[in-house]
């Protein structure tokens, strides 16, 4: 049996037949690339209705990219995701605080997840994105941080999955004053969470065929 066995040409045939079976749309260039990667990387074509980029979120991006900057996930999954080659090349560095020994303490000494206390010692450490791929929590947390002045993120990728809390925690980003990239409802994931930030790096880093 023929089968194509290049990376890049399994990538571009995959983005292809997204394209055309997607349908009639209204996004630019720059959002269809993020829409087609979220769809590339769950099969489902239901993304193209639920995700949602806030104003000046892909700008936004640009400008963080400029310079040395710093992304952090909710889980080591997203982390793993993100294309390290872009984010070297980029000057970015990504982070993941979840498992720390030190967060476990605090989480269990307060009585909150992980997560919550992991996006508190973020918030400590001059993050530019954050990246919320499961942990609704970890969102919840976030915004209350910003609202009390205790965070200052550049960009936010909305994207936790699940039952409890998720669809709830992705609500009302846009009284934060923070550009976003969410995707509406119970849908999501650290394999969403991934591909949405490798679709903002390769906007500014072109990859080897």
């Amino acid at each position: 049996m023929d089968y194509i066995k290049n990376p890049m040409e399994i990538e571009n045939t995959s983005m292809k037949i997204i394209e055309g079976e997607m349908g009639e749309h209204n996004f630019t260039k720059e959002e269809l690339s993020i829409i087609k990667r979220t769809i590339h990387t769950t099969a489902d074509f239901e993304y193209k209705d639920l995700v949602e980029i806030s104003k000046g979120a892909i700008e936004a991006s640009k400008e963080i990219f400029k310079k040395p900057f710093i992304i952090y996930t909710d889980t080591n999954m997203a982390l793993s995701g993100i294309n390290k080659i872009a984010l070297s090349k980029l000057n970015g560095k990504a982070i993941c605080y979840v498992n720390l020994e030190e967060v476990h303490k605090e989480a269990k000494e307060k009585q909150i997840t992980r997560s919550m206390a992991a996006v508190e010692k973020a918030c400590n450490d001059n993050v530019d994105i954050f990246v919320f791929g499961n942990a609704p929590t970890a969102l919840f947390k976030l915004k209350e941080l910003i609202k009390d002045g205790k965070a200052k993120p550049k960009l936010i990728i909305a994207v936790p999955v699940g039952f409890v809390g998720a669809a709830e925690s992705k609500e009302n980003l846009e009284e934060l004053n923070v550009p976003y990239i969410r995707v509406k409802g119970r849908k999501g994931g650290s394999t969403v969470a991934a591909a949405i930030i490798n679709a903002l790096l390769y906007m500014n880093y072109k990859r080897d065929m």
